[in-house]
């Protein structure tokens, strides 16, 4: 009897770790998105800034910062889309949230904000 109560637990287990999968998520905005910015300073330094989203598939990603190539700050978020507009929620709060559009049609792709500044680009 414990024999075949033990066989109808692995095949209810088995059948039922086959029912539940992940949906496949294809949005176009998954991969890195990248920032940059070059400045020099009053004693002629120069200083090379760089932010990266990496969104993957389960609508999370990473946000890293990035001075000189030195990383400076990092933090998990959550992203949504709605009628083509992508909501980045934040971990932290020191980062404001932020609302923006993806521009397939340039190359390289672009992330836009509201008012059509550039806020990321396709890595």
């Amino acid at each position: 009897m414990k024999k075949l109560f033990s066989l109808l637990c692995i095949i209810s287990i088995v059948a039922i770790s086959n029912c539940t999968s992940v949906p496949e998520n294809n949005d176009p905005i998954l991969g890195i998105w990248v920032r940059s910015n070059v400045s020099t300073d009053t004693d002629k330094s120069t200083n090379n800034t760089r932010e990266e989203w990496i969104f993957n598939d389960v609508y999370l990603g990473r946000y890293q910062s990035y001075s000189n190539s030195k990383l400076e700050f990092y933090t998990d978020f959550k992203w949504s889309e709605e009628n083509g507009v992508y909501t980045i929620i934040y971990g932290d709060p020191q980062v404001t949230d932020v609302k923006v559009s993806l521009e397939q049609n340039n190359n390289p792709e672009r992330l836009t904000l509201d008012n059509g500044s550039v806020f990321a680009t396709r890595e």
